[in-house]
């Protein structure tokens, strides 16, 4: 019956790393850039949403959105500031500038407020546990899995049944031929940053939740490991990047429950590596161009 708790535990991770994982795997599908900045908007979302919280004395609904609005709103900034001009330049220099990016924003961080960790207050979620077949289930696990499939059917409405998300669709396909037929590819590549930084600041969030500590270099490791997410799924693919999160998350509390807990880290870089080597395309991958 313990297996069950941590599966559920295991499914609720996965969620941080799917919400993180969504937004690399968005912009690679549309431009074709590893944004590795992504990790450190999730790490803005995170303290957001604690200052929020604690300095605002906002609840958990409030505190959500306006980090999801701050890390859009950022995101749209960064792609417009440091990316825009690097489009038709080669794919080196726009990945050392996607590096340069995530340690200016670390560091601009802790220039600020220091880089002591903060820590969520309790129960901002109600903590209660009940019994399901004999296993003892946290109920802040099953809200925070229910806030992330709530956002990733919002997201899959988004992209499937708007104008935008059309658009996105588009552009991901041929740029040049979305850009003959009208649509707006500077809009349509800002709105892609948007949503990805707000589904990042949402599980900036949800991970100061699950946590409760958080400091200015949190989102290195987070980041690094979503981004093996989206690997894993087929990077450039939505449903990839979810259940690519999901499956990372499962893998690490069960490394962990077999009593190896020091190796959780390497267990993600070991699915990368072996991923690679036997399917580089991902799960959902095919060996023609990625889509979204």
């Amino acid at each position: 019956m313990e297996w069950i708790q941590q599966i559920v535990n295991g499914i609720s991770l996965g969620s941080i790393y799917a919400l993180i994982a969504l937004g690399y795997t968005m912009v690679y599908g549309i431009i074709k850039l590893i944004n590795f900045a992504h990790g450190d908007v999730f790490m803005i979302g995170s303290f957001v949403g604690f200052f929020a919280i604690t300095g605002w004395n906002l609840g958990f609904f409030p505190a959500l959105l306006l980090s999801m609005t701050v890390c859009a709103i950022l995101g749209v900034i960064i792609e417009r500031v440091a990316y825009k001009r690097l489009r038709n330049s080669t794919r080196i220099a726009a990945l050392i500038t996607a590096i340069g990016v995530s340690l200016l924003i670390e560091y601009v961080v802790i220039y600020f407020r220091g880089a002591q960790p903060e820590a969520y207050p309790k129960e901002i979620l109600p903590a209660k546990s009940f019994e399901l077949f004999g296993a003892k289930i946290d109920s802040q696990s099953l809200y925070i899995l229910l806030i992330t499939i709530v956002l990733m059917v919002l997201l899959q409405f988004i992209v499937h049944r708007t104008k935008i998300g059309k658009a996105m669709r588009a552009v991901s396909h041929d740029q040049d031929a979305a850009q003959l037929m009208g649509i707006n590819v500077d809009t349509t590549i800002s709105a892609t940053f948007a949503i990805g930084s707000a589904l990042a600041g949402a599980a900036g969030v949800i991970f100061g939740i699950y946590y409760i500590k958080i400091d200015p270099l949190m989102g290195i490791i987070p980041g690094l490991k979503a981004f093996i997410a989206a690997v894993l799924g087929g990077i450039g693919i939505i449903p990839g990047a979810m259940v690519g999160g999901f499956i990372l998350g499962i893998v690490e509390v069960i490394v962990s429950a077999f009593g190896f807990s020091s190796w959780r880290d390497a267990a993600a870089f070991i699915i990368l590596i072996l991923i690679l080597i036997f399917r580089p395309s991902g799960i959902f991958g095919k060996n023609t161009r990625e889509k979204v």
